[in-house]
């Protein structure tokens, strides 16, 4: 079946102090998320639970990083969440670093209606 990615949006998200990777994660998702409004699902006339929702995360440590939380940011579709080494860590004199992570959020279809 043909899959089309119609949308692909990025974000970027931080912890300041505590080193949690995967708070900065989500707040890399909802700055992608929040930054949009476009209605893809309804523009084409699909249900809402049929948009394929691939999220990648880009952090310093991917293994801290708990994907099961990410996935609660979406509230449907078929979600793919991808964690890899990327963003960055600040070091700060007074103990943990800043974390940053950076989120790409890709929406695709079945445009092959059953």
């Amino acid at each position: 079946m043909p899959r089309h990615r119609l949308l692909t949006e990025f974000g970027i998200g931080t912890s300041l102090r505590r080193q949690d990777y995967t708070a900065a994660a989500e707040k890399a998702l909802k700055d992608a998320l929040w930054r949009n409004s476009i209605n893809l699902a309804e523009l084409f006339d699909f249900d809402r639970a049929a948009m394929i929702i691939d999220a990648e995360i880009g952090v310093q440590d991917p293994d801290s990083v708990d994907v099961d939380a990410l996935a609660r940011v979406f509230p449907y579709g078929q979600v793919q969440i991808t964690v890899r080494k990327g963003g960055l860590d600040v070091p700060r004199p007074d103990g943990n670093p800043t974390v940053i992570a950076n989120a790409a959020i890709s929406v695709s279809f079945d445009m092959e209606r059953t």
